[in-house]
């Protein structure tokens, strides 16, 4: 005779599903940890410079000067923040395809430049250079 147990008979099973919590888990862990352990370097550089560069001022573009003290001038004529929105508003109201370029010296803050390139796409300008000097130019560094 055969006397059964009161408690029902189940079989083992392996459960997957937390093995791979557990998997990504340590996943991330690890990959956190490597991340930590790299030292973080900044290497200092100069960009490249054009070689044929040349300065010619064309009538049909504007050119935006910047000198290493911050003062812009457009056409080489000093002009405040205010004065040169104004007056490249006036261009593009006249010409929608004004081309703009845009030179500063190598001591110019970047703040002072990336504040110009806003100026510039305020007053609805898409047409924007950056004009760059060849090395050992007088001039603009």
């Amino acid at each position: 005779m055969n006397i059964g147990s009161p408690l029902p008979h189940k079989k083992a099973r392996i459960e997957i599903i937390p093995l791979i919590d557990i998997m990504f888990f340590l996943l991330a862990s690890f990959m956190l940890a490597s991340l930590s352990m790299i030292r973080l370097q900044s290497v200092q550089m100069d960009l490249p410079t054009a070689t044929t560069a040349s300065k010619k001022l064309q009538p049909g573009i504007v050119n935006i000067s910047i000198d290493k003290s911050g003062s812009i001038s457009i056409d080489r004529t000093s002009m405040t923040s205010m004065e040169i929105t104004y007056a490249l508003s006036n261009k593009f109201r006249a010409n929608t395809n004004l081309p703009v370029y845009i030179s500063a010296d190598r001591d110019t803050l970047h703040g002072t430049v990336n504040g110009v390139l806003d100026l510039v796409r305020r007053a609805g300008i898409q047409k924007v250079s950056f004009a760059i000097a060849p090395p050992g130019s007088p001039g603009k560094k």
